[in-house]
């Protein structure tokens, strides 16, 4: 004890700043493994605890340095310069902490919403709502943390009460400055209960087909057919039309057409594609048809239709008989491939 009383005053806050994280980390490990073992069983638990490590482990040293600032023995000004320093750090890691429960909650509920089941609208669903609405209460925690920041500082604090004398003016310009963004948020909160949109969700937008990748705040990423992203505006969703492929159901009727030649024997070539239809995987069962959709003094147009369980499948469905009839075609009916007809008039003899 006499060694340490005669220690310089800067090393022996360090010692005792050292020695209280040193405290504080062994007992953040021993919470973490007794946390681990409680709920090894349990994966919802392991979910919210991968989530709160990093948070929890600043939250506590947090905690532990400011149990730490009496033994110090600060002077008025680092008393003083100490609380300012927990006023912006204290409101960070407690907002820290909310943004870490809130991803924790999500993701719970969304490990309850399985999108790869077959019948996934109701998955969907959830997932769209939790994720817009999360993205939202995140917002709004992250506002909330930096206003009680700021709000700690008093030179902060004295301009913003000085401010609003002027806050009229001051909501005009910024309310015209960020109308776009405020729009689209606003917009978003519309989304999640409206629903014109929901995750993996099939749809043509701008000329695009693809699938709703994320729903973000202010926008939206589509995955299109060829790996690229496209990103729209959330407000288009809802003020321009867009097809909604997936909107009830993710079952589709897809459609195939052939310009044939006018003598082509359409019975024979019908029971050919319900052979191939009803031989072919990706078919669903519910319907498949072949009709002459269109007649015209060179060709006919004919027309198949089959239904699939979702729109890719569908595709892929439509590609293999489109090729199969055409082989079938090609190697059996060959008078179906259409012919450019002339009448030659005898010439008269004179």
């Amino acid at each position: 004890m006499a060694l340490l009383a005669t220690l310089p005053d800067w090393l022996w806050r360090s010692l005792v700043i050292v020695v209280v994280l040193l405290v504080a980390i062994i007992v953040y490990r021993s919470m973490v493994i007794i946390l681990r073992r409680m709920l090894a069983r349990h994966d919802n638990g392991m979910t919210v605890l991968a989530r709160l490590q990093r948070p929890g482990f600043w939250f506590v040293i947090g905690i532990a340095l400011s149990l730490a600032q009496p033994a110090l023995d600060l002077s008025a000004r680092g008393v003083d310069a100490w609380n300012r320093a927990a006023g912006i750090a204290v409101p960070g890691l407690l907002g820290w902490m909310i943004v870490a429960i809130l991803g924790a909650i999500a993701d719970i509920l969304k490990e309850r919403a399985d999108i790869s089941v077959a019948d996934n609208l109701r998955a969907r669903r959830r997932r769209t709502r939790i994720d817009i609405l999360r993205r939202i209460a995140v917002f709004v925690v992250v506002l909330a943390t930096f206003c009680f920041m700021l709000m700690s500082i008093p030179s902060v604090r004295n301009i913003g009460v000085t401010l609003i004398a002027s806050a009229g003016l001051a909501a005009l310009a910024v309310g015209a400055a960020a109308q776009p963004a405020l729009k689209n948020l606003i917009a978003g909160l519309q989304m999640a209960f409206t629903e014109p949109i929901r995750i993996d969700d099939v749809v043509i937008v701008d000329g695009e087909w693809g699938r709703i990748e994320e729903i973000r705040l202010t926008y939206v990423v589509v995955k299109i057919w060829d790996e690229r992203r496209l990103v729209v505006p959330i407000s288009k969703f809802l003020e321009e039309s867009f097809q909604n492929w997936t909107r009830e159901t993710s079952q589709i009727l897809g459609s195939v057409f052939w310009h044939l030649d006018p003598a082509t024997d359409v019975e024979r070539l019908r029971a050919e594609l319900v052979s191939l239809v009803e031989a072919n995987e990706r078919w669903d069962g519910r319907f498949c048809n072949l009709q002459v959709t269109d007649a015209k003094p060179e060709a006919i147009e004919v027309r198949a239709l089959m239904t699939a369980k979702d729109a890719s499948t569908a595709f892929d469905l439509r590609c293999d008989v489109r090729e199969g009839l055409l082989r079938f075609i090609r190697a059996e009916m060959p008078e179906a491939i259409v012919r450019h007809r002339a009448y030659l008039e005898p010439a008269s003899h004179r």
